[in-house]
């Protein structure tokens, strides 16, 4: 009776784990083009599989997590204007109550314009982002990036 209630509890763990899923609908990628000795633009892209958005950079107070940048402070660069991103598309969420805007294309890509204080350096920083499907929106996640500029 004992290795029979042990063969139970195996095949439900094996059941549950197997039914358990790990949702990571989003990829990143970061690169770098320096522009001249003075200027490089850091380039962030999310790789979104199919049927599912992340939101834009301006998401109303009281919506979903809009998409962020925090870049780690440096005395070998600054930061040069805001972070640039395609126009986002807009919907109607109930859930929400208001128009939000997204991305739902397969690619998105961010740009950073930085000004060097120095020829080569890294470039740190972490993107807070949310992904959601039509069924489901996952917690809000974090990439932490780095990349190096010569």
């Amino acid at each position: 009776m004992k290795k029979f209630s042990l063969l139970i509890a195996a095949i439900l763990l094996t059941i549950s784990g197997a039914m358990a899923q790990i949702y990571n609908p989003v990829k990143w990628q970061v690169a770098s083009k320096k522009l001249n000795n003075n200027e490089a633009v850091v380039y962030i892209k999310a790789i979104v599989d199919n049927g599912w958005h992340i939101y834009g950079l301006n998401v109303p107070d009281g919506g979903p997590i809009s998409t962020s940048f925090d870049f780690t402070a440096s005395k070998d660069y600054t930061l040069n204007g805001k972070v640039a991103a395609p126009a986002p598309k807009s919907k109607f969420e109930k859930d929400f109550n208001m128009n939000v805007p997204y991305y739902d294309t397969k690619e998105v890509v961010f740009q950073q314009k930085i000004k060097l204080n120095k020829a080569q350096t890294t470039v740190k920083g972490v993107v807070t982002f949310m992904a959601c499907d039509a069924q489901r929106c996952l917690p809000p996640d974090e990439y932490a990036f780095n990349v190096t500029i010569k």
